[in-house]
C-alpha cells in the first residue's frame, strides 16, 4: 500500500530543494537587514518562524537577495516593496489555494483510490507540470501588466484631472437575488456549484465586454469598464445572461460613472459606493445606473434610460436612479 506523501518531500519538490537555513543564516546570506527580511515574509502571508527552525531553501534566499537589491539599486523604496510583496503574496496565496483545489478534483476522479493514492497522484501532477505552469503565469502576468499599463495612459490622456490612481471610471456590481435563501436550500456541494458557475459566467461577460472583474465576493462580483457603452452592455448581459447559462436565481446590477481611487487592484470611493447602493435598489433582472452615467448614454439609440423613484442612500444623499435598458425592450417595473 503506498504511503502518504511528506509534506517535507512536497515542498522541496515545489521550491527545488530542501529548507537548510534558519531565519538568520537566510537573512545573513541573502544580505539583507533582519527588520526587512521579517516584514516582506509577513507580508507575503506567511508564518512567522521560530529563530531555529530549519525553514529556509536556497530559492528563498535568492528572492530575498533580488528583494534587497531592488531596495538598494532605488528601484523602489522600503514601504513601495512592502506594498508590492502584500499584493504579490495575497494574489499569490489565492492562486495557489485554487489551483490545489483544482488539481485536487482529478484523482477523485479515479474508482476505489485510496487517500494515499489521491496525494500521491496531486504531488506528482504538480511536481510534473510546475515548469509548463510556470511559463503560463509569467506569460500571463506580463500580458495583464501590459493591459494595466495601457489602462493607466488611456486614463492619463482622457482629461487633465486624471492622475495615475484617480481617473473616471464605470463601477458595477452585480449580484445574485436571494442568495441566503438558496444557501439554506443547498447543501455544500450545491451552493460551490452556484458560486463558481455565476462567478465564471459573470466573469467570461465582464471579460469579452472590455471591462475587467476587480474582485469576486461569492454572491457578488465588483467590476469596473473605461467607458460608458461598455458598462452599459456589460450590465445588461450580466442582467440577463447568467441566468441563460446557469441554473440561478436572477442577478441584479447597479453601474456608476465618477472618479475612483485605484490601490493594490482594488477601486475606492463615492462612485463604488454608490454602485453599490444601485445594486441594492434594483429589481431582479434589472440595471439600475446614476445620473453621470445615465447623461453620458442619453444619445445611445440602442439604449434607453429611464428616471425611476429618487432614493435616499445613508451617507450619499438621494439619489437619482435611471433603469437602463435596451430599446423596445419591455420594462419591468422599479417601483
Amino acid at each position: 500500500m503506498p504511503s502518504r506523501p511528506d509534506p517535507k518531500e512536497i515542498e522541496a519538490a515545489l521550491l527545488g530543494g530542501e529548507a537548510r537555513y534558519t531565519r538568520a543564516e537566510a537573512v545573513r546570506l541573502a544580505g539583507a537587514s533582519p527588520e526587512f527580511s521579517s516584514r516582506v515574509w509577513r507580508a507575503l502571508g506567511f508564518a512567522t518562524r521560530s529563530e531555529d527552525a530549519i525553514a529556509f531553501t536556497e530559492s528563498d534566499v535568492e528572492a530575498l537577495r533580488v528583494t534587497s537589491r531592488l531596495l538598494e539599486n532605488g528601484v523602489v523604496d522600503e514601504e513601495a516593496a512592502i506594498r508590492l510583496a502584500r499584493a504579490m503574496g495575497q494574489t499569490m496565496t489565492r492562486l495557489a489555494e485554487w489551483q490545489t483545489s483544482i488539481l485536487s478534483t482529478i484523482p477523485l476522479e479515479q474508482e476505489g483510490a485510496s487517500d494515499e493514492d489521491r496525494l500521491n497522484t496531486l504531488a506528482s501532477i504538480a511536481e510534473g507540470v510546475l515548469p509548463d505552469v510556470e511559463v503560463l503565469l509569467l506569460h500571463i502576468w506580463r500580458r495583464q501588466l501590459a493591459a494595466s499599463a495601457a489602462r493607466r495612459v488611456a486614463f492619463m490622456e482622457s482629461t487633465e484631472d486624471a492622475a495615475p490612481t484617480y481617473f473616471p471610471l464605470a463601477v458595477g456590481f452585480a449580484d445574485l437575488v436571494s442568495f441566503t435563501t438558496l444557501s439554506r436550500e443547498l447543501d455544500e456541494m450545491g451552493l460551490a456549484e452556484v458560486v463558481e458557475g455565476f462567478e465564471s459566467t459573470a466573469t467570461d461577460i465582464v471579460a469579452s465586454g472590455g471591462g475587467r472583474v476587480v474582485k469576486t465576493l461569492g454572491d457578488e462580483i465588483l467590476f469596473v469598464a473605461n467607458t460608458a457603452k461598455q458598462s452599459a452592455e456589460i450590465a445588461l448581459r450580466l442582467s440577463v445572461g447568467v441566468t441563460t447559462h446557469i441554473d440561478v436565481p436572477d442577478v441584479r446590477v447597479g453601474v456608476a460613472y465618477g472618479p475612483v481611487l485605484a490601490l493594490l487592484g482594488d477601486v475606492f470611493g463615492t462612485t463604488v459606493n454608490r454602485s453599490s447602493r444601485l445594486t441594492s435598489f434594483a429589481r431582479p433582472g434589472t440595471v439600475l445606473i446614476d445620473e453621470a452615467l445615465a447623461e453620458l448614454l442619453k444619445d445611445e439609440e440602442s439604449l434607453q434610460v429611464e428616471p425611476v423613484r429618487p432614493r435616499h442612500a445613508h451617507g450619499l444623499g438621494k439619489l437619482q436612479p435611471y433603469a437602463l435598458r435596451r430599446t423596445f425592450e419591455p420594462v419591468r417595473p422599479q417601483g
